[in-house]
């Protein structure tokens, strides 16, 4: 989940969709996360929100193109570090870190383009 701020000075919600990889409304959410807390909700680094939604994306859907082309890259390196059960090298944590960074910013102009309201690019660049 992310929290951003809205035009008006407010706060809105955007939950990843493990359907679509796109943003869906989590406005009923915000009071939980801000007021309540608990032990599920930690408050992560840009970095940290990219790679788990990454991640997520990665392992959850599958298509057609550039991005997930991408996706499955980082699924044959994670397979090959499993198979031969070890930990992934500094130049592969690398690898995966750099291609999760540019298909997060792929898959944000795509969603922009399809009109998600929730999708924003430049939270990899800022």
């Amino acid at each position: 989940m992310k929290l951003v701020a809205t035009a008006d000075g407010g706060v809105a919600g955007w939950r990843l969709s493990r359907d679509t990889g796109g943003w869906r409304p989590a406005n009923n959410l915000i009071d939980k996360v801000i007021f309540v807390g608990g032990d599920e909700i930690d408050e992560i680094t840009r970095e940290e929100f990219i790679q788990r939604t990454e991640h997520d994306r990665g392992r959850y859907l599958r298509g057609e193109g550039p991005v997930f082309a991408l996706y499955e890259t980082v699924r044959a390196i994670e397979e090959t570090l499993g198979q031969e059960r070890r930990y992934p090298t500094p130049h592969e944590q690398a690898l995966i870190k750099g291609i999760r960074r540019r298909t997060f910013v792929m898959f944000e102009e795509q969603l922009q383009r399809a009109g998600d309201p929730g999708a924003d690019p430049s939270i990899a660049t800022s």
